[in-house]
């Protein structure tokens, strides 16, 4: 696992963006799985100014509302279409979201996982960090090796999702569908980027903190191709900080990127 410190919001967005462009450019045909929120909207926002192609890439995206159709406006595969997938040359054949209006929703898992398994794994999967601690929807205390389910959602994170719905924590569904923490491991590059001065705690807790399943984040430290890219906020609670701008000062890896770090 690395953490990247990045000294701004912005300057962690644009890492982020760069590298999923660069993954893309190099392998036209990435399997990649999609996260959603606000910070997201950025990357997306400046992969569509980049103009990279998606035409032969694969999506998978994380997590989906139960009882929420396609076309709900707040629905996760609405948040996609108006931020990435209308803007760009994606294949629709090629989009792949959890099917939250399923009548048997362990059926609609299960199909997900053989979707995924039949793409021949993920590439580089993007991952955002809720405030309850979870990647996906893998609320405290999923199992570390849980795959993708259905699971209710924390009133925590039903007050951080409340933007969407109107600001009413009430309106937003107690229930998704999502990947669950062993299928994100089981992607070959991890991405988590987070920001913001509200997920500093939580960010060390995953990153420094012992794992468990109480934050399902601390999972990452499992994976061996793992970057955990921040903004100077979320950052500030690390212990390691110093050493971690240290390395990304030494590895010459990060010198394309030098500019943002």
């Amino acid at each position: 696992m690395e953490i990247v410190p990045a000294p701004t919001r912005d300057a962690a967005v644009a890492l982020t963006a760069k590298l999923i462009e660069s993954r893309l450019r190099d392998k036209p045909n990435l399997v990649l799985g999609l996260a959603t929120g606000r910070t997201m909207e950025e990357v997306y926002a400046r992969l569509v100014a980049s103009g990279v192609s998606f035409a032969r890439c694969t999506t998978f995206n994380l997590d989906e509302y139960v009882g929420l159709p396609p076309e709900d406006p707040n629905s996760y595969a609405a948040y996609m279409r108006h931020h990435l997938f209308d803007h760009v040359d994606i294949d629709p054949a090629r989009i792949n979201l959890p099917d939250g209006m399923a009548d048997d929703l362990s059926v609609a898992a299960a199909d997900y996982e053989r979707r995924i398994a039949g793409a021949g794994g993920i590439d580089l999967q993007l991952l955002g960090i809720g405030e309850a601690g979870h990647i996906g929807f893998n609320e405290p205390l999923s199992a570390l090796r849980s795959r993708t389910r259905d699971k209710i959602l924390t009133p925590v994170t039903r007050a951080q999702n409340a933007g969407m719905f109107g600001g009413d924590p009430d309106a937003v569904p107690k229930r998704a569908l999502t990947m669950g923490v062993e299928t994100i491991l089981e992607s070959r590059e991890l991405v988590l980027l987070a920001s913001g001065r509200a997920k500093a705690s939580v960010v060390a807790k995953a990153v420094e903190g012992p794992l468990t399943a109480r934050i399902s984040a601390s999972a990452i430290q499992l994976h061996t191709h793992c970057k955990v890219i921040l903004d100077d906020e979320a950052a500030s609670d690390l212990e390691g900080l110093a050493y971690y701008r240290e390395v990304c000062r030494n590895e010459e890896k990060w010198d394309p990127y030098r500019s943002l770090l």
